[in-house]
């Protein structure tokens, strides 16, 4: 066991390194900040959001834990409030691992959606993570032909300058039938934006990913599948629960990719149980 946490060690310092030396200083002379809110007290909680949206998306969430804990909500590089700019490679958990130790947190619960698994399961990895809440996440799974056949499609509208189309091409495949009209507004603006962001940077951000090994991230998780989402996601879903340790699995017949927006409330209730 020493040397696991040894390992951990290593690499959340690692984590904080690579975070630093992406940083980079504009024509103003201001430093790129990776945008974060804090609100409440407690135990931290992270909320890192899917790569749909932004940190919008877990506005009801935040309300509802800020009661008990002390819930950090970060934009990743070209999402929300956090410009799209680096000056070398980066990766969205260095960046929210800079962010913590900024915030002097060691260790906390990381929420995750989506993409947003990405990094927590990295972070998890280096030892900065108590316990992870995982819904419809990413795993290491193989692309399956539903998942190319979205990305197909939704290249196709950004090359075609169909911004808005691409943006409600993800609000109509990733949310799920109960989710309302204000859900699929919010999605489609934070999509759209994140777009167009993206779109105009150049040179792009050289983003990297660490290797997954779900097996050795020993900590408490629960991961959460929704009956509509794409099969993907949903096999991704058993898989990363299966690989996982200290896994619990939680099947949710109403939801689709997004179940933070659709069902808020039961979402949050689910939280506040789990954590």
């Amino acid at each position: 066991m020493a040397g696991a946490t040894g390992r951990q060690e290593a690499a959340g310092t690692d984590l904080r390194r690579r975070a630093r030396r992406a940083r980079r200083a504009d024509g103003g002379g201001v430093a790129l900040t990776i945008w974060h809110g804090e609100r409440g007290t407690g135990e931290p909680v992270v909320l890192l959001h899917s790569t749909a949206v932004d940190s919008g998306m877990w506005d009801a969430q935040e309300e509802a834990l800020a009661a008990r804990f002390r819930v950090i909500k970060v934009d990743f590089r070209g999402y929300g409030r956090t410009p799209y700019q680096a000056d070398g490679p980066y990766s969205d958990a260095g960046d929210v691992a800079e962010v913590l130790a900024a915030l002097g947190v060691s260790r906390a619960a990381i929420v995750a959606s989506s993409g947003g698994s990405q990094a927590a399961l990295e972070l998890a990895a280096a030892g900065l993570a108590g316990r992870l809440v995982l819904l419809n996440p990413v795993s290491t799974l193989e692309p399956t032909p539903d998942l190319r056949a979205y990305w197909a499609e939704e290249s196709r509208l950004l090359e075609a300058g169909d911004v808005h189309g691409a943006a409600e091409l993800n609000a109509r495949t990733l949310l799920g039938p109960e989710a309302g009209d204000e859900a699929w507004q919010r999605v489609v603006a934070m999509q759209r934006h994140a777009f167009e962001v993206q779109l105009a940077a150049d040179p792009r951000p050289e983003q990297t990913e660490g290797e997954l090994k779900p097996a050795e991230i020993d900590v408490p998780a629960l991961v959460v599948a929704g009956a509509h989402d794409l099969p993907y996601f949903r096999d991704s879903a058993h898989h990363l629960a299966g690989e996982l340790p200290q896994a619990r699995l939680v099947e949710l017949p109403w939801a689709g990719h997004l179940p933070a927006l659709e069902r808020p409330e039961e979402i949050n209730a689910l939280l506040l149980d789990y954590l």
